[in-house]
């Protein structure tokens, strides 16, 4: 299969597109400055531009394209990380309707998306979005597919947890003070943390993009939900390391403005779909996908 893939450069992409080359898959990289290598192509998302003659004939487009999200969010940076993800979809959702055979297009989405705290509710692919600034980011994001879709193409967005790597910026700030001897829950630690493994968040986008049933937002969480007291102990007992040291919620809302509450905040997220669908997790519970994130 040939994917093109937006945000190769970063984290995802490059696990994402290592796998597909390894077996086999032809990948074309979307890049901002002039292409170094073949299997490159230039575009400018801010622009809306992208030449869909250079796409060739793809099977799959994957769009992971989007500003980090853990810094301070100003009035600026807010609007940075919205139009970061909205521009890219909106550029490849055009693009796709050119296509002679319609791609499918998948798009990395946020599983804070849900709000920021649902509590101990079961969060499936068919519950509301909430109403905090990444649920509106999501709304748009995810919205952006529609050209794609009223144009024949399958579409489907990606409500991501954590995904846990030893190389994931994400996992190697959370695991730091752990590993200082200074490691504990975040908050009250009886929220729903919800994590992947990489591998399992690879294997996702993959069997995505082959299952012609699946469509739609898709949440890639693990099946066992975990709080941030089991994510806590499991990551303690990995390293081997005490939990003695608890972060208070006011701490973090201090430090981490609204943020904080992607880290506080409760959501009971559980892959339906992915399931539903026939996809079997190679690491179901958070120690399975800790482990994997330390081998």
């Amino acid at each position: 299969m040939k994917y093109v893939l937006a945000g190769a450069s970063g984290f995802l992409g490059k696990a994402l597109a290592r796998d597909l080359v390894a077996d086999g898959h032809q990948v074309l990289r979307l890049v901002r400055r002039p292409p170094s290598t073949p299997d490159e192509l230039r575009w400018d998302p801010a622009r809306g531009e992208l030449d869909a003659s250079g796409l060739g004939d793809p099977d799959v487009l994957v769009n992971l394209a989007g500003a980090n999200i853990g810094r301070p969010w100003t009035p600026t940076y807010r609007n940075t990380i919205r139009e970061s993800r909205v521009s890219t979809t909106e550029t490849l959702a055009a693009v796709s309707g050119q296509l002679e055979r319609r791609p499918v297009l998948i798009t990395q989405s946020g599983i804070g998306g849900y709000g920021l705290d649902r509590g101990d509710s079961i969060l499936t692919e068919d519950s509301e979005l909430g109403d905090a600034f990444l649920s509106d980011v999501v709304r748009l994001w995810e919205g952006a597919l529609e050209p794609a879709r009223a144009a024949g193409s399958r579409v489907a967005a990606l409500r991501t947890g954590v995904v846990l790597d030893r190389n994931a910026q994400a996992f190697q700030l959370l695991s730091l003070p752990f590993r200082l001897g200074l490691g504990g829950r975040l908050g009250p630690g009886t929220q729903y943390f919800p994590v992947v493994s990489l591998t399992d968040w690879v294997r996702s986008v993959r069997f995505v993009a082959e299952h012609d049933t699946i469509s739609g937002p898709v949440n890639v969480t693990l099946p066992v939900p975990a709080t941030n007291n089991e994510f806590t102990e499991a990551l303690a007992t990995a390293l081997h390391r005490p939990t003695f040291f608890p972060v208070p919620s006011f701490v973090m809302k201090t430090v981490l403005g609204e943020f904080a509450w992607e880290l506080i905040g409760s959501k009971r997220a559980v892959p339906t779909r992915l399931e539903s669908g026939g996809f079997t997790f190679h690491h179901p519970t958070v120690a399975a996908a800790i482990s994997a994130a330390l081998a």
